[in-house]
């Protein structure tokens, strides 16, 4: 048996910034994941501005361009003949942001832990947790091939996904649960020209289509979930159709172009949030709070959690438990406070309901002026709120002449 100082059960986008912070911290830590790297996951790919500075933070946005991925410096919104372009104002100097395939940023992510003295195993599968007399978790048992290994922790970490294993092994309840609201499918596009594009068909869907990695174009369709049964049914034929109704002008882009992997999608997309954190465990990332993909939230928000555990649990992992629980509890509240607002927001653009008037009319009076444009993609990126972009040239734009 080993012990270390943590143990961080999943090394993608929410465990391995969580490993290589500890271990930047000096702690010893253990990194897991069932998957070996580079792989790949299903994933939307962009990485907002808040995200991005996270990445510069941590010295690894270079990389991270280094690797190919193009800055996406320009968006482009439209809905109801209405579009908006422009660039976000960004936060902490970071204007433009990144889409990068999934097997190249988690390969990134998880090089930086080990860099900074985490000890990954990959292929690896957590079978249960270690408990002490009073219930507190103290480490995994865990397999890896056909040997089984347990290791001891002050803390265990699951940062496993929407399913996660140590979320199930702590039962840790659900304290916010909404239905799903759409499916999504995606592939990519060799030589299509792109933006980061967003397009909204009142009522029925969204399509988004976003430059990556070796000059791919990421194109992506959502639907209502009600249609998941039909949609699969043809993924291939809705997809297509999807565009074509619903961004034209991206669809003629597609014409004669080669679509160079298969289709992904999912219907499984589930809104939540988690306890995050008991005796000895925390959750970070989907584990402990998954909402739908169509705001693309979900990479940044993992950083921060990534970084807000790490903050709060550092200088708290040797000595008096109940220093660290105090800690812990202290990580579910900034996640609360941080993540509700934008939980709430996506599942208002995941009902997918068609816009009233004055949204409408507020979109008409955005577009005139750069600086609200740039406002308005704050909002998108999760940057700022609605109320930001009631600047008074917005008010005398929505006043009546």
């Amino acid at each position: 048996m080993t012990v270390f100082d943590a143990i961080v059960v999943g090394a993608r986008c929410a465990g391995a910034p969580t490993a290589m912070l500890l271990a930047r911290a000096g702690h010893r830590v253990l990194l897991l994941d069932r998957a070996t790297f580079p792989s790949d996951t299903l994933s939307t790919h962009v990485i907002y501005q808040p995200g991005v500075a996270a990445l510069a933070r941590w010295g690894l946005l270079e990389t991270v361009g280094a690797s190919g991925c193009p800055p996406l410096d320009r968006a482009r919104y439209e809905v109801a003949g209405i579009q908006l372009d422009g660039c976000a104002r960004g936060v902490a100097g970071q204007r433009a942001a990144y889409s990068p395939r999934r097997h190249i940023l988690d390969s990134i992510l998880a090089d930086a832990a080990t860099a900074a003295g985490a000890e990954l195993r990959g292929g690896c599968r957590v079978t249960r947790l270690l408990h002490d007399d009073t219930g507190r978790v103290t480490g995994v048992e865990a397999a890896h091939g056909n040997r089984r290994f347990t290791a001891r922790a002050r803390l265990v970490i699951g940062a496993d996904g929407m399913r996660s294993t140590v979320a199930r092994l702590v039962r840790a309840p659900y304290t916010v649960q909404d239905p799903k609201l759409t499916c999504a499918y995606y592939s990519y596009w060799a030589d299509v020209p792109a933006a980061l594009e967003l397009y909204e068909k009142t009522g029925s869907g969204m399509v988004a289509a976003v430059p990556t990695h070796h000059d791919a174009t990421l194109v992506l369709a959502y639907f209502p979930q009600s249609r998941f049964e039909e949609v699969r049914a043809d993924a291939a034929r809705a997809h297509l159709d999807q565009v074509r109704t619903t961004a034209p002008a991206l669809y003629d882009r597609l014409r004669g172009k080669e679509r160079i992997e298969r289709l992904r999608g999912t219907g499984d997309q589930q809104n939540f949030f988690r306890q995050s954190a008991g005796p000895g465990w925390a959750l970070v990332g989907d584990a402990g709070h998954h909402k739908d993909s169509i705001t693309a939230r979900g990479i940044s928000d993992a950083f921060f959690q990534a970084e807000t555990l790490a903050q709060r649990v550092s200088d708290r992992l040797a000595g008096d438990p109940a220093l660290l629980d105090e800690a812990l509890l202290q990580y579910t509240k900034d996640c609360e406070a941080a993540l509700v607002p934008g939980y709430e927001s996506t599942l208002a653009v995941a009902r997918l309901a068609s816009p009233h008037e004055e949204r409408l009319a507020l979109l008409r009076a955005v577009r005139t002026d750069p600086e609200l444009t740039s406002i308005y993609f704050d909002m998108v990126a999760g940057i700022g709120t609605v109320s930001a972009l009631y600047t008074p040239e917005l008010l005398e734009l929505l006043t009546p002449s």
